[in-house]
């Protein structure tokens, strides 16, 4: 590498050293006058006079730096392309990370700036809310979110013939035969599970017996509230039902729909933007990588392909959501918490398109569905560059790809309830949300829902990738043709982490390539 790239990549380490970030047209200054002035100096200096400020700015910008150059006039046409190489090794989740190297001979183009954009809005239920919270919009909500998973159960041909439960509890004893209900409650005792199911116009106590096959009992201990499923039983002489089977509505095998060329989108997710804990540092190598001015060579030429950030919720930290939250905030007010995430998101290439969902931290109603991020807190973000905002959650086509975009509250109620499954791995909730064709099957837990006359949680079109959050830790699998990805977090562990036993996967980001649905994770610690 030439001297003059290897001072002005020094000098990117040294503000992000600091914890700072140099704003885009920071950077492009600096490399502007790198030919006749060295920006190691012209850094340290800034760095030195930031030091005896009491308000210590978050970026550094362009104008701030002048005051340090004689001689800001200088051509661009001295140094037309730099980049600030910073090294940082291509990586996976499951392997080893190798040393920094340093790379910045061969000039960065950008596959991706060649491809016109390809988004269509597919359902956006955030548009569509209209609940009063009456008894009756609960009812009717239930009711839908019942009519409509029965339909897909009924698509099964194990599940056609299924019978009501009223008619299941007329039936003769010893009478074989399947029903579909929704579980309204669940007790466990001396190793056998009674389950209270209910349908539209009845309900039933179904017996999962302590000699029942390990299977069956797993499957009835992995069962969440408000879940609607159809159950093989046999009738006993009483109104009692013996269960021999439980089938999930689930997904059928599938084909994924792919891009028809090379063009990838990032999956990434809790930015949290104004806490303490957020990583910044991190934050800004990303930001340089999509820019193709920080990685290896491996790392720029995924970096080309990107054309779509798509960010699932929790931009910013928000205001009072855990306990003593104050205590571990760097920027109190939830509207220069979005000035900031406007800053950073604006460094991203123009030419990459950033769709944004509410999480549980931002500013939306916490119930889902959650409406898209209003204009009042985004306003900073369109000054800069269009950002597309929608509703939690959502259903999007790119370039033929459908993706279910969810912040992914829920997964704290399979979490706590469903055996085998933990924070270390979301996908296997995820996967179980997805077995269920719904996105918080649980009423009343740790996610509220709104009583929207039409269930928009119901997944009825099938995704070819679901991407969600909230979680903090990184996973992915692929299950029936559907790439299920939870995309990890740029926040440290806090002290509410801490007390749920959950360690933070921060600064990694899954690529995805569209057309062969390879899985990449970058890391930027």
């Amino acid at each position: 590498m030439n001297t003059t790239l290897e001072k002005l990549q020094k000098a990117v380490e040294l503000t992000i050293e600091a914890g700072y970030q140099l704003n885009k047209e920071a950077f492009d200054f600096l490399s502007m006058i790198a030919a006749t002035e060295d920006p190691v100096e012209v850094i340290s200096k800034a760095l030195k006079k930031i030091d005896s400020f009491k308000n210590k700015p978050f970026f550094i910008e362009r104008s701030f730096l002048e005051e340090f150059v004689k001689k800001p006039e200088t051509s661009k046409e001295a140094f037309p392309q730099p980049s600030a190489e910073l090294a940082e090794p291509f990586t996976s989740i499951h392997l080893e990370q190798a040393k920094q190297i340093l790379e910045g001979r061969k000039a960065f183009h950008a596959y991706a700036k060649e491809i016109e954009t390809d988004i269509k809005i597919i359902d956006d239920p955030g548009g569509k809310l209209s609940s009063s919270g009456t008894m009756e919009d609960y009812l009717e909500y239930f009711r839908d979110r019942f009519k409509r998973i029965e339909r897909l159960l009924r698509q099964r041909i194990d599940v056609k013939g299924a019978a009501s439960i009223i008619d299941a509890l007329k039936a003769p004893p010893n009478t074989k035969l399947k029903i579909i209900g929704m579980v309204t409650e669940r007790r466990e005792a001396k190793q056998k599970i009674l389950l209270t199911i209910e349908d539209l116009q009845a309900s039933a106590t179904v017996l999962v017996p302590q000699n029942a096959p390990s299977d069956l009992l797993d499957k009835a201990r992995m069962l969440l509230l408000d879940q609607v499923i159809c159950l093989s039983v046999a009738k006993t002489r009483g109104n009692l039902l013996i269960a021999e089977d439980i089938i999930l509505p689930d997904i059928a095998p599938r084909v994924q729909n792919r891009a028809p060329f090379p063009i990838y989108a990032v999956l990434t997710s809790d930015l949290h933007v104004g806490s303490a804990k957020f990583q910044r540092e991190p934050f800004n190598r990303f930001v340089l990588w999509l820019n193709g001015k920080y990685g290896n060579e491996e790392m720029r030429e995924i970096a080309s392909h990107v054309k779509y950030v798509l960010i699932a919720g929790d931009v910013v930290d928000g205001i009072g959501v855990y306990p003593n939250q104050v205590k571990e905030l760097a920027v109190k007010d939830i509207y220069e918490q979005y000035r900031l995430a406007a800053k950073l998101v604006e460094q991203i290439p123009d030419y990459i398109e950033v769709i944004i969902i509410p999480g549980n931290h931002d500013a939306p109603r916490k119930a889902l569905p959650q409406p898209p991020i209003s204009d009042a807190f985004l306003e900073p973000f369109q000054e800069s560059r269009k950002v597309y905002s929608v509703g939690n959650p959502c259903t999007i086509s790119i370039h033929n790809v459908d993706v279910l975009l969810y912040h992914g509250r829920s997964l704290d109620d399979v979490v706590s309830t469903v055996p085998g499954i933990d924070y270390t791995h979301p996908e296997k909730a995820m996967t179980l949300l997805l077995q269920s064709r719904h996105l918080a099957p649980v009423y009343g837990g740790k996610n509220p829902l709104s009583p929207e006359a039409r269930d928009h949680l119901v997944i009825e079109r099938v995704p070819d990738i679901f991407h969600a959050g909230h979680i903090h830790t990184l996973g992915y699998t692929n299950y029936r043709g559907v790439l299920i990805v939870n995309s990890g977090c740029w926040q440290e562990q806090t002290s509410y982490m801490r007390r749920l036993g959950l360690t933070p996967m921060a600064s990694l980001a899954p690529v995805v390539n569209l057309q062969t649905f390879e899985v990449k994770v970058l890391s930027f610690a």
